[in-house]
């Protein structure tokens, strides 16, 4: 009888550690969304990503030359959600900055900061918005990265992996400058 009071004891609490263990799989952070180019136009899942910002997104990007991305990034500012942009200051030089680019720089509502001449090279590709999403991976903001070439991305649905670009992003946001074209730009 006592042996059969342990096992069915031992049974109980096994039981109870599953149910506990499968609760606490419904509080974690789903997995991510991946996506690989060229299977997929990612250049669509970024734009319905910053469709969804309401508060704020921080972005870090070596390149930034792709249109549905930049009008995306102008719509979002548009209806007050705060936008900071981190880049690479060596890629403005490379060639003149298109209209939509300099319209992008132009956006009061839109804080545009560069990494310091001499400084290795910047070459996040990343993003967070409202503190919740965390956007990653291989493909540049670039028509060629999103669309045509071998990228991956990921979207994290992850609160605590936001922070923690959020964190890497204020330290290098803080460090950047403003480059002659975008101060007098944003200049009012």
């Amino acid at each position: 009888m006592t042996l059969l009071r342990s096992r069915a004891g031992i049974g109980l609490s096994l039981g109870l550690i599953l149910v506990f263990v499968s609760l606490l799989r419904c509080f974690a952070d789903p997995a991510p969304a991946i996506h690989y180019a060229p299977v997929e136009n990612l250049e669509q899942a970024d734009v319905a990503l910053i469709d969804r910002a309401e508060h704020d997104i921080d972005i870090a990007a070596y390149v930034l030359t792709d249109w549905p991305f930049m009008r995306a990034l102008i719509r979002a500012a548009g209806r007050g959600v705060r936008v900071r942009i981190y880049m690479d200051g060596r890629r403005i030089g490379e060639r003149e900055p298109t209209p939509l680019f300099r319209e992008l720089l132009a956006n009061p509502a839109i804080e545009t900061r560069f990494k310091r001449a001499g400084s290795p090279l910047m070459h996040l590709k990343s993003y967070q918005i409202d503190g919740r999403w965390l956007r990653t991976g291989a493909a540049n903001f670039s028509a060629s990265g999103l669309k045509r070439q071998d990228n991956d991305l990921l979207v994290i649905d992850s609160q605590a992996a936001a922070e923690v670009f959020k964190r890497r992003f204020e330290a290098i946001f803080a460090q950047g400058e403003t480059l002659p074209l975008a101060a007098t730009e944003q200049a009012p």
